[in-house]
């Protein structure tokens, strides 16, 4: 899931903090300071995670496009000017541009506003533009909610009796109901300091940028994985009072599936597994990024020399043509598959059906799939046994595929055409 951080480097961020026994430090750099940290996580923790870096104060700009390079967004820290009066609006502005430059509306976008709180001044002024929204044409709309997927994060460089002060507060928490409620609004616990900036930062990682750690298992094998990116709670709108559905920490493999019965059905998420490497000591240190190059090449000779059973699974899956049905929690169920990225390279996937006994209704209710050796009362092996849904007409995907299920062709094997015959 991209990032798109967005900070604030209005004339107001250049008011100065005085930190008792240190040095005098002005709030962008304490908005400095905490993005640093949060950069270093993801470099460790996220590294594949894609985030540009936009400046605004009455006009926006890309410091940093997109990118996997993390040294790169903390040197732009570093190189950032000091500009006029504050516009919320055309920094929203500008990180609608960019995503749908780069990503289009399909894919959801994680938003990370650092700003001190001040709203602006005059017609540009958050204030103004929230006044406004009743009285614009479609064409000079409101940039939120954003036209794609999104989470909008607000990092304030203020306390909460700062803002309470104002009608800041009030304006921002706005911001978040116009984006469909989906963010949240931090701001600095006591006096600003350092270690306080540290604290609201670390509360924002929690919140958005931990990683998702499992034990995937399949009988007596086990590894264990991270998803990337994160999966994340799925709410049922059919529900009178709706419960996020979240992930279980152990995935347990339940069986197996021939690609072409599977298809390509609906899911609501596609996620990259990764193995978890190892130190020298055989703890988990996740798929991060090394101190240095040292470390990082005997890691992966470690990892290398130690049998993991993530990548046999990813192998034999690509060589078999096969899927995993994996079960996510209690009556949710997803797939683990092999995608090639080229003809080199391909990566071992997880995709998260919609929650429910029968997510694809081809292939009836996941709990009652069986083994296709399943006997007959005769003994015979049998597609139809009571342990397997059958391929019935009233639930084929289309009739030319129930003519296909039905109609043993020539190449058929015996053993096949007996169970098509069986069906």
């Amino acid at each position: 899931m991209p990032t798109v951080v967005v900070m604030d480097v209005s004339l107001s961020m250049t008011r100065p903090v005085s930190i008792e026994g240190s040095e005098e430090y002005q709030r962008k750099h304490l908005a400095a300071h905490g993005l640093t940290m949060l950069f270093e996580h993801m470099a460790t923790n996220y590294k594949l995670e894609f985030t540009a870096l936009i400046v605004f104060s009455s006009l926006w700009e890309l410091m940093v496009p997109f990118t996997r390079d993390y040294n790169t967004l903390q040197e732009a820290l570093s190189n950032i000017d000091d500009y006029d009066k504050t516009c919320l609006e055309s920094a929203l502005l500008g990180v609608c541009s960019i995503v749908q430059q780069e990503w289009g509306a399909a894919i959801p976008c994680q938003v990370v506003l650092v700003t001190d709180g001040s709203l602006g001044i005059g017609k540009g002024s958050l204030r103004h533009s929230l006044s406004t929204l009743s009285q614009r044409s479609e064409s000079n709309r409101f940039p939120l909610p954003f036209p794609f997927t999104s989470k909008l994060y607000v990092m304030c460089m203020a306390n909460l009796e700062e803002l309470q002060s104002s009608d800041s507060l009030d304006c921002l928490e706005r911001l978040i109901d116009l984006n469909n409620g989906e963010g949240q609004i931090f701001t600095i616990d006591g006096p600003l300091c350092l270690k306080n900036v540290q604290s609201m930062f670390g509360k924002l990682i929690d919140v958005a940028y931990t990683p998702f750690h499992a034990v995937l298992k399949c009988g007596h094998l086990s590894s264990d994985v991270q998803a990337f990116p994160r999966p994340e709670p799925f709410v049922i709108d059919e529900e009178i009072d709706p419960i996020p559905k979240t992930i279980n920490t152990d995935l347990e493999i339940v069986g197996f599936i021939d690609i072409a019965d599977i298809a390509s059905p609906p899911v609501l998420s596609r996620h990259l597994v990764l193995p978890i490497a190892l130190n020298k000591e055989g703890d988990e240190m996740g798929p991060g990024i090394a101190e240095d190059v040292e470390d990082e090449n005997s890691a992966n000779q470690i990892a290398g020399k130690i049998p993991n059973f993530c990548v046999l699974l990813h192998g034999s899956l690509k060589v078999e043509g096969m899927v995993a049905v994996v079960q996510l929690g209690p009556e949710w169920y997803g797939m683990l598959y092999s995608q090639a990225d080229s003809k080199k390279k391909s990566n071992l996937m997880m995709s998260l059906f919609e929650p429910g006994p029968e997510p694809l209704p081809w292939l009836g209710k996941m709990a009652q799939l069986g083994p296709i050796s399943g006997p007959q009362k005769d003994g015979r092996p049998t597609l139809s046994c009571s342990e397997l849904n059958c391929w019935q007409p009233a639930v084929s995907r289309c009739s030319l595929q129930y003519c296909i299920r039905t109609t043993a062709p020539p190449q058929l094997s015996a053993q096949r055409f007996q169970h098509s015959c069986d069906k």
